[in-house]
């Protein structure tokens, strides 16, 4: 356990794990989280920008609640981020589906490759020899 400096109050605490914030910085967080969940049920259709003043939370707590797939606009609020890899608008996480099977194919591809690589290297090693006398 170390201590550490919260980067939001500046106290010292114990930590732990996790984004460098004293447990009550991570509280009042939480709380914030519930009170913009809550909003955005009672006004769906409400953009980022609105429900940040409304809540007085940033914008960019709000995005990162929303790529932590935390929380999620409805379709007609028109709410939406960018994909990391290609830039179209998604409704919450890092990917688009797109991009998230393209990540998929490429991990595939890479095992398979090594389980063949492997397969024939047993395949060789198995085989029957003889000696020629």
């Amino acid at each position: 356990m170390e201590v550490r400096t919260c980067k939001q109050c500046k106290r010292l605490f114990n930590y732990l794990s996790g984004p460098p914030i004293c447990p009550g910085c991570k509280a009042k967080i939480e709380q914030k989280f519930q009170e913009v969940k809550e909003y955005v049920r009672e006004n769906p259709k409400d953009g980022i920008t609105e429900v940040a003043k409304a809540n007085e939370v940033s914008t960019n707590q709000i995005k990162r609640w929303i790529r932590e797939e935390r929380l999620s606009f409805a379709e007609e609020s028109g709410v939406g981020i960018d994909c990391e890899s290609c830039g179209i608008m998604i409704r919450s996480g890092r990917l688009c589906q797109k991009c998230k099977d393209k990540l998929v194919g490429r991990v595939d591809e890479m095992y398979g490759k090594s389980e063949s690589i492997v397969a024939k290297k047993h395949r060789e090693a198995a085989r029957m020899r003889f000696l020629d006398q």
